[in-house]
C-alpha cells in the first residue's frame, strides 16, 4: 500500500474532473461478498443494472456495459460500426479527441480532422455549421461516422449535441453520430435518443460516482443494423454476443461483479435524486466556480459562454504562472487535488472538478483551496472568489 511521508489529517478534497469522489453507499456496495456471475442471484443484479442504465441515458434501446475504461469504450464503439479504411470525421475540442482520434488511426481508419475555422479550438465548442459544411461536400458519402466529444474534459467545454444531429440532417448525409460523452453523462444534460445520438460513449468514473473500470456504449437501432454486417474482426469488443447474454441478465465473459453492485446502487441513488435535480445542481455549482474565477481575474478556458461545463471548469492562469506549481502547492498545503492542463495547455491551466458526489460546501472548500494557493504564488487576485461563489450560493 501506498505510504505518504506525512499524515494529512482531515479529508482529501478530490476536485480532479474524473475520477470523482465514491460516496459512502456505493463504496459500502462495492464491498459485498462477490458472488456467481453465472447464479440465479447475478441474473436478477444484471437484469436491473441493464433496464437501469438506460435511464441515465435516456433510452430505449440496450447499453453495452463492457468492463473497461472509457477507452476501451471508445474502441468498442468504433469497432463495430467501422471498417478498417473507412472515413471519420472528427471534430477537434481538446485534448481526448484528439485521443481518440489517434486511437482510431491506430485502428486502421481514415481519419479527418475538422475545427473552429481561424479559432483556437481548444477555446470553444463543436461548431455544428463546420460539421454540416463538410458533409455537404461529401456527395458520395465517403464519410462514414462523425465522432464529437459532447463535455471535453481537457477544457471545461460542452457542446450542443443537437445542433450537431441537425447538421448531419440539414446535410441529407447518411453518417452515424458517435458521441464520446464520458464525463458528461450523469453531470450534463444527455438525451440519447431524442438527440438522435447512434453510439453514445462513457465511462463510471464521472458522473455516475463510481471507481474507473466500467465503460457504456448506448446504441441505436440503426447502430446495431449497421453492426450486423460489420467485417471488423473483434471478439471483446463485439456488441452480439453481449447483447444476447444481456437477455436474461448475464454477459458471455466475465463482468466486473463488485462494480456491478455499485451501478446498481448509483442508479437508484440518481433516480432518488432525480436526473433534472442532478443538471441544475452541476449547473448551480459551475455557475458559482466561474464566478469565482472572474473575481480572482483570471480566464475561463472556454470563450463561449454557451458551451460553459457544468462537469468542471477549466482556468487559465496568468502569464508567468506554472499551473503544476499551483496544483503542488494545492495538494501538499491543502490536501486539495486539482486537474492537470492536457497537451497543449500543460501548466498554462488548472481544471475544477465539481462533478458526481459534489456539493456547495465541496466547492467552497476547494475554491478555499485555490485562492489561498494564487496567494502563495504570489498572485494577488482582484477580489475574493470565496466571497462571490459564497454569495451566488448563499
Amino acid at each position: 500500500m501506498l505510504k505518504l511521508d506525512n499524515h494529512l489529517s482531515g479529508r482529501h478534497f478530490l476536485h480532479i474532473p474524473g475520477p470523482s469522489p465514491v460516496p459512502s453507499r456505493i463504496l459500502r456496495s462495492i464491498s459485498y461478498q462477490t458472488i456467481d456471475h453465472r447464479g440465479p442471484e447475478f441474473g436478477v443484479l444484471g437484469l436491473e443494472v441493464i433496464e437501469g442504465i438506460k435511464k441515465i441515458f435516456q433510452t430505449q434501446q440496450p447499453v453495452i456495459i463492457y468492463s473497461a475504461s472509457g477507452t476501451g469504450a471508445w474502441e468498442g464503439a468504433l469497432v463495430n460500426v467501422l471498417n478498417s479504411g473507412d472515413k471519420v470525421l472528427f471534430y477537434e475540442t481538446g485534448q481526448f479527441a484528439n485521443l481518440w482520434c489517434a486511437l482510431s488511426q491506430r485502428l486502421g481508419l481514415n481519419v479527418e480532422v475538422v475545427g473552429k475555422v481561424d479559432h483556437d479550438t481548444w477555446r470553444w465548442g463543436v461548431d455544428a455549421a463546420v460539421i454540416e459544411a463538410r458533409l455537404l461536400k461529401d456527395t458520395q458519402y465517403e464519410i462514414k461516422a462523425v465522432c464529437v466529444v459532447h463535455n471535453e474534459t481537457s477544457t471545461g467545454v460542452t457542446s450542443n449535441i443537437t445542433a450537431v444531429r441537425q447538421a448531419i440532417d440539414a446535410a441529407k448525409h447518411p453518417a452515424l453520430l458517435i458521441v464520446d460523452s464520458v464525463s458528461g453523462i450523469g453531470a450534463a444534460e444527455y438525451r440519447h435518443d431524442e438527440w438522435g445520438v447512434d453510439v453514445t460513449v462513457s465511462g463510471s468514473q464521472k458522473g455516475l460516482m463510481l471507481p474507473p473500470g466500467i465503460g457504456f456504449n448506448a446504441l441505436s437501432a440503426r447502430a446495431i443494423e449497421v453492426s450486423k454486417s460489420n467485417k471488423t474482426r473483434k471478439s471483446y469488443w463485439a456488441w452480439d454476443e453481449i447483447l444476447e447474454s444481456n437477455k436474461t441478465g448475464y454477459w458471455p465473459t466475465t463482468p466486473s461483479t463488485n462494480l456491478m453492485y455499485g451501478l446498481h446502487e448509483a442508479i437508484d441513488m440518481m433516480m432518488a435524486e432525480g436526473l433534472e435535480a442532478i443538471f441544475a445542481r452541476h449547473q448551480r455549482l459551475a455557475a458559482a466556480c466561474r464566478l469565482a474565477v472572474d473575481a480572482w481575474g483570471l480566464e475561463n478556458q472556454s470563450l463561449d459562454q454557451n458551451c460553459y461545463s457544468p462537469v468542471l471548469t477549466c482556468v487559465a492562469v496568468p502569464e508567468g504562472m506554472d499551473a503544476d506549481k499551483l496544483r503542488k502547492h494545492t495538494l501538499e498545503k491543502f490536501n486539495l487535488s486539482l486537474g492537470t492542463g492536457l497537451g497543449k495547455i500543460k501548466g498554462k491551466a488548472f481544471r475544477i472538478g465539481h462533478l458526481g458526489d459534489c456539493n456547495e460546501l465541496s466547492l467552497m472548500a476547494a475554491l478555499s483551496g485555490v485562492e489561498m494557493s494564487l496567494g502563495a504564488m504570489g498572485y494577488k487576485p482582484k477580489a475574493s472568489g470565496v466571497i462571490a461563489a459564497q454569495a451566488f450560493l448563499a
